[in-house]
């Protein structure tokens, strides 16, 4: 199957079975200004050698005329060059040389003379018109390349996008699904009039009930956070706090797997100027990571440093850690950690970088022998100094 092609250069070019095979050729419009254009050129330089011709050797300036063929032999090709060569001959005959108006010569050495121009003539326009052929097939290669270039982008694009989208179904089948069910379960228990309960029994299915709608909130919200780093809205809105409120408020919003959290927080601790709600965001994702990873009722402790005008908040869990190699990829939207027992999305650490990176914070994982290890950096405000 044979296609043509025509780029603007006025070049067409013949495809088979998607390979180009030929140059054919131009427009009639084209050729028509090649054709006017060629004409002018010998014209021109004719023009040219009548004015110095009293002060030259006649015979000497027939080389004038390779300047008429260059430019169309870059421009339109071998074709109109070739003939702009043999007219710039012809021309330089009639007008020229003795006896003029006739293309007679009187001189036999003249004859050599008008060989060696028209060959070189001819000589000079394929080369000029090679250059332009490669040229020509240069910039076609290079559109070629960026076409696959952008169609592998696209590519790429498209996978990432149903990567992304396979996640987030994941996400709403299995982690939304989880919560709910519990939920169901527990509610189903409690309005089931023939289902006899101590009050104990109440209170546990009410505590579960409760526990699986944070659980089921702090899903959504992540989703919601996602969406918001993503499209580029979550502008922070700073305030001055101290640390101890913030991972105190943090706390809170654990339920009873806050009681595990033991923060280690000096009364002397600098306080830091951020958005509360979004930091507030990144410890809970934080803790709540290293609460689902370390073992059941083992404690997760928080610390704070002050390093380089930074405060530095440890999260510090009992876990089997993060892998060296994964210590980045962690970070990434919808990455789990090892462990099949593991629940989550995958998204509470990319929401921590996110909100933290908004607040001109930073937030990494460090190597640890006794387990997890997540530091979050925030810029320390300068004290306010008390007067006397």
């Amino acid at each position: 199957m044979f296609l043509s092609r025509v780029w603007p250069s006025g070049t067409r070019v013949l495809y088979r079975d998607g390979m180009r095979t030929a140059r054919l050729g131009r427009s009639r419009g084209e050729l028509a200004v090649g054709l006017l254009a060629s004409i002018g050129a010998v014209v021109f330089v004719t023009a040219a050698i009548a004015v110095v011709k009293p002060y030259v050797p006649v015979l000497s300036l027939g080389v004038l005329y390779v300047f008429a063929v260059l430019p169309v032999a870059v421009l339109w090709g071998i074709g109109l060059a070739s003939l702009v060569s043999i007219a710039s001959m012809l021309a330089f005959n009639w007008f020229f040389l003795p006896p003029t108006h006739t293309f007679q010569l009187s001189d036999g050495a003249n004859w050599l003379a008008l060989a060696v121009y028209l060959v070189t003539a001819i000589v000079v326009s394929a080369l000029a018109a090679r250059a332009r052929r490669r040229a020509e097939l240069a910039e076609l290669r290079e559109r070629e390349a960026s076409a696959l270039a952008e169609e592998v982008l696209e590519a790429e694009a498209l996978r990432r996008s149903d990567a992304i989208k396979t996640a987030v179904l994941h996400a709403v089948s299995h982690d939304l699904r989880s919560p709910l069910t519990a939920i169901v379960a527990a509610a189903a228990g409690l309005a089931n009039p023939e289902l006899r309960l101590e009050d104990a029994d109440r209170v546990e299915l009410v505590t579960t009930i409760r526990s699986e709608a944070d659980r089921l909130d702090r899903i959504v919200g992540n989703l919601l956070d996602l969406s918001r780093l993503e499209s580029g809205v979550a502008a922070p809105h700073p305030e001055l706090w101290p640390a101890e409120e913030l991972v105190g408020r943090a706390v809170e919003q654990l339920g009873a797997e806050g009681e595990r959290v033991v923060a280690d927080i000096g009364a002397d601790t600098p306080p830091v100027r951020v958005d509360a709600v979004q930091i507030e965001r990144v410890l809970v994702n934080l803790l709540d990571n290293a609460l689902k990873f370390s073992p059941p009722g083992s404690p997760v402790q928080v610390r704070v440093d002050e390093s380089g005008g930074q405060l530095l908040l440890h999260v510090v869990d009992q876990g089997p850690g993060v892998a060296a190699g994964e210590r980045e990829a962690v970070f990434e939207p919808f990455r789990r950690g090892d462990g099949a027992a593991v629940r989550g999305a995958g998204l509470g650490l990319a929401i921590a970088r996110g909100f933290s990176e908004a607040n001109g914070a930073r937030v990494w994982a460090e190597d640890d022998p006794w387990g997890g290890h997540f530091v979050l950096a925030l810029p320390a405000a300068e004290r306010t100094p008390v007067s006397a």
